[in-house]
């Protein structure tokens, strides 16, 4: 797989969750304020009744669902595409990086967003403070107390947006300085509104947090009560306890992913709630030992082929809800695997049932993992 963020994969220790590893409709002119509706599939923000509409029918559920792309290359954008776009309402590429001016590093993204567009999916425009293999907490206090870079930043935005043909935005801040919670927030009072004029939606990403006390450059500055108010829906980014530089364990184990989606359901309305899923696992070398070499990220599919080549068993771990096994390699070394499969991907659609959330967020599209997507179909009704 291509390897797009390895440092940023050194702080999800820190994060205990969050960030990404190996660092991750319509063609109309955009409306006025007066026509800004984003999607609504809930009647109820907070009673916990009617959240999710149904399918008279089927009595399946409506979801929304976001696959995070990088469209580094082209063609190998659009492969990795089109696995999973009949399930997916938007298709978030990843990503385009802010600098200290206000200025993008913008990507090759026009192949993906007329694929995306065929589909009936919507492109949705991630934007980051990720710089220099990492996400920088300087550009983003730069852009936060700038009000020249910041007004150039949300201008650029826009015109963006409205020239690639993107009409859904996903605002991706991490390692963010925890002093710079107040300015972070004034930041999206600001940025979040104007997008939102022009007929576009807008989401933000978040750290799994467990409560509002909780603290530290990964998770301090997010502050959930008041995302969940800015934006039509926030993005919880519910992976990583099990991470490239950290020891085996599950990507998204599910008794951690549901604390934050307890604590979620506290601060923002339901409806307003996509949970973040895995579509990978890591493959650690044994004994581990902190400042190992990072672990291989591997496929779903992949790590099947292997247990089978291997000839050894996968176990599956009712606790954590997600398989795993152990295999010795040519050389002699030990490995230990984690890594999705059908059973844990059901365990996740399970959780969006239980707590009637808005939706699923995938990453990272490209790694094969077609039961997830059979799962999907057949559990939910996805909005296009």
């Amino acid at each position: 797989m291509r390897k797009i963020m390895v440092l940023a994969a050194a702080g999800a220790l820190l994060l205990g969750g969050c960030g990404k590893e190996e660092m991750r409709k319509s063609e109309a002119a955009p409306k006025s304020m007066g026509s800004h509706n984003p999607r609504k599939i809930s009647t109820d923000h907070n009673s916990g009744s009617d959240i999710n509409q149904t399918d008279t029918v089927h009595k399946r559920p409506k979801i929304e669902t976001i696959g995070f792309l990088e469209p580094i290359e082209p063609k190998q954008a659009i492969k990795d595409l089109k696995e999973a776009e009949k399930q997916l309402s938007y298709v978030a590429m990843f990503s385009y990086q802010v600098k200290k001016d206000g200025s993008l590093t913008a990507i090759k993204d026009a192949e993906a967003i007329s694929e995306t567009k065929k589909s009936g999916s919507t492109p949705m425009m991630v934007l980051t403070n990720f710089t220099d293999g990492n996400f920088s907490p300087e550009v983003a206090h730069a852009i936060f107390t700038d009000k020249v870079a910041s007004k150039s930043l949300i201008n650029g935005v826009i015109q963006t947006m409205k020239k690639k043909g993107y009409t859904a935005l996903n605002i991706d801040f991490e390692h963010i300085r925890e002093k710079d919670r107040k300015l972070y927030n004034g930041f999206l009072e600001t940025i979040i509104p104007k997008v939102q004029k022009e007929g576009f939606v807008v989401s933000t990403a978040l750290a799994p947090k467990t409560s509002g006390e909780q603290a530290g450059p990964w998770h301090g500055a997010h502050d959930y009560k008041r995302h969940g108010e800015l934006a039509d829906f926030v993005v919880l980014m519910t992976y990583e306890w099990g991470w490239s530089g950290g020891p085996p364990m599950a990507v998204a184990p599910i008794p951690q992913v549901k604390k934050v989606l307890d604590y979620a359901v506290s601060q923002i309305p339901r409806d307003k709630i996509v949970m973040g899923a895995p579509l990978y696992g890591y493959d650690w070398e044994l004994p581990y030992k902190k400042g190992n070499k990072f672990a291989k990220r591997i496929a779903p599919a992949e790590a099947e082929d292997l247990a089978i080549k291997e000839n050894v068993n996968v176990q599956y771990d009712n606790e954590a809800q997600a398989p795993h096994f152990m295999y010795t390699d040519d050389k002699g070394k030990k490995h230990e695997v984690w890594f999705e499969n059908d059973e844990s991907a059901q365990a996740k659609n399970q959780l969006v049932k239980k707590y009637r959330l808005r939706g699923l967020a995938y990453w990272v599209l490209g790694e094969p993992f077609p039961e997830n997507w059979m799962h999907l179909e057949d559990q939910f009704t996805i909005i296009k």
